[in-house]
């Protein structure tokens, strides 16, 4: 199931950021602190009206100079039309309508994608003299709205909400939906064009952007998969500081509407930063995870090349120590059938449900083995856990005192259930209640 997906873009400085402030308010989905993971905020989890939805701001550009700006736009521009289903078009009421604006109105309106034209900064009610000049660009009727003092908000997410596609959200299939994610040129379409070519069940492909990312259905062994790949940006950029930038919005676009991430690394260079950027998001939103460590016959080796890779990974990704890696490479075919058994497992097990009984006998014992903890002579106390979600696991826990519930203590419950019942490649998600608490509070 996916939620739909709202691209802000605009200018520098007209309030995309700002904006997406008010509305994630504390329903941003990147919020901790998890170690090798830079937080820059430009995909969180919103909701309006019972509407869930998925936010993707992709402002944060800070051009050198004026002759740069259309340029960037335009990257912008393209990246919310490969992956939105509503885009927002933000725009400044004070500066008025610039050619800049003009020029990119003018690509949005070829898309065929639903538009949405805020006016920002319009912190009365009292229009300013030249709003009306925004009708040119032909997007319909402008919104004004002020993020800074939440003016109109609420009309405005009642637009963006009616243009979503019929159903959106809704939708849900039994196909295993891979996305190939990672950094531009680590062999992300190289792996989908050998897994489909190995297995002879190539397709005619469904279009999924209007440039360089592709979704394929196929069989496999009487199963429904959906490779969904991003490619990187491949072509070339004066804005060459925003490359990466550019690259993680599209893997976010795709994270969102997996199952299985299929993280893929270069083994020559090992990970990078940029990896543990995408790797957080896929971590943070709950899918499955495999580690693909591709162009494994171009590295050097001996007989501990391997172990001090998966060192690396352990170290560098301990956050998502759950996720198995696999040595590939898309390139000469080695392991390849790996990756599909693997993204299969993975997904089987985020959509595992554990019965209360063995949960709590699991739980039981382990508290044991390692006494709770306890502060100023009250020890922490739980009354009894079970499962109320899948995809990823979701586990509700009973307690006496939520500050008692130590994340430390949190970890080692989380390594006992996974001792106990595997849950390999996916995350797992807790919930702490204190007695008398609702279920849904």
């Amino acid at each position: 199931m996916s939620k739909p997906l709202v691209a802000v873009v605009g200018r520098p400085n007209v309030g995309k950021s700002t904006f997406f402030n008010k509305i994630v308010g504390r329903r941003v989905s990147i919020v901790e602190d998890t170690p090798g993971v830079t937080r820059d905020r430009i995909y969180a989890e919103a909701e309006w009206t019972g509407v869930h939805f998925a936010l993707i701001d992709t402002g944060g550009i800070e051009p050198d100079s004026d002759d740069i700006i259309l340029s960037q736009m335009r990257e912008q521009a393209h990246v919310a039309m490969d992956m939105a289903d509503v885009i927002l078009f933000m725009v400044d009421g004070r500066e008025g309508l610039t050619a800049a604006d003009r020029e990119v109105g003018m690509m949005l309106r070829k898309t065929g994608r639903k538009v949405v034209l805020a006016v920002n900064k319009v912190d009365t009610k009292d229009l300013p003299e030249d709003f009306y000049d925004f009708y040119e660009l032909g997007l319909g009727e402008p919104i004004p709205i002020s993020s800074s003092n939440m003016l109109n908000l609420g009309d405005l997410l009642d637009r963006i909400v009616e243009n979503f596609p019929e159903g959106a959200g809704l939708e849900e299939d039994e196909s295993i939906k891979i996305a190939m994610i990672g950094k531009p040129n680590v062999g992300k379409s190289s792996l989908v064009n050998r897994l489909l070519g190995e297995n002879r069940v190539i397709v005619s492909p469904i279009a999924g952007t209007t440039r360089d990312s592709i979704d394929t259905p196929f069989n496999y062994d009487g199963q429904e998969y959906l490779l969904i790949d991003t490619a990187g940006i491949r072509r070339k950029s004066k804005v060459n500081e925003n490359i990466e930038k550019f690259s993680v919005l599209r893997a976010v676009a795709a994270i969102e509407r997996c199952d299985v991430c299929m993280l893929m690394i270069d083994g020559r260079e090992g990970i990078t930063e940029q990896d543990k950027k995408i790797a957080g998001i896929a971590h943070e939103a709950g899918k499955g995870i495999v580690i693909a460590v591709n162009k494994w016959d171009l590295v050097d080796k001996d007989n501990s090349t391997m172990s001090k890779m998966k060192r690396e990974i352990g170290r560098e990704l301990a956050f998502m120590s759950y996720a198995p890696a696999i040595f590939i490479s898309a390139l000469t075919g080695q392991r390849v059938e790996q990756v599909i058994e693997m993204a299969r497992y993975v997904a089987e097990n985020r959509a595992m449900r554990i019965p209360t009984g063995q949960l709590n006998t699991v739980i039981t014992d382990a508290t044991m083995m390692k006494q709770p903890p306890a502060d100023k002579g009250k020890r922490l106390k739980i009354y009894y856990v079970t499962q109320v979600g899948v995809k990823p696991p979701l586990f509700s826990f009973k307690i006496n005192s939520r500050p008692l519930m130590h994340f430390s203590y949190s970890r080692y419950l989380e390594n006992k259930i996974r001792e106990a019942f595997g849950f390999e490649g996916t995350s797992l998600k807790f919930v702490f209640r204190e007695k008398g608490e609702k279920e849904d509070a």
